[in-house]
């Protein structure tokens, strides 16, 4: 694990006090938290963004934000972007989906 250092506005410091009080961690514990919850957010804003962009496929974008293409969906819903759906990617799904059933 890296250490990292970084200069934080007293304000910041207080809250970052109040959440490691309140779920009774320590402060390291909580800044991580907080810094990995952000990034995956902040993931999950960049892949919605190239996807609507038409950048990247809904499958690639899933796999851009970490999550998978069913959540990338719910997601699109919720920040209210159009799925794009063409016949190659419904192919895709198709092959994969059999794929899955043979697997089990």
């Amino acid at each position: 694990m890296t250490t990292l250092t970084a200069r934080i506005p007293d304000e910041l410091v207080t809250e970052l006090d109040k959440v490691s009080e309140e779920e009774q961690l320590d402060k390291s514990t909580v800044v991580r938290r907080l810094l990995s919850e952000s990034l995956n957010r902040w993931r999950e804003d960049k892949a919605v963004q190239f996807y609507h962009e038409k950048l990247l496929s809904a499958e690639q974008a899933a796999h851009y934000a970490k999550i998978s293409v069913w959540r990338f969906f719910e997601l699109l819903k919720e920040k209210e972007v159009f799925i794009t759906y063409d016949e190659e990617e419904l192919e895709q799904d198709l092959k994969a989906i059999e794929w899955s059933r043979k697997q089990q």
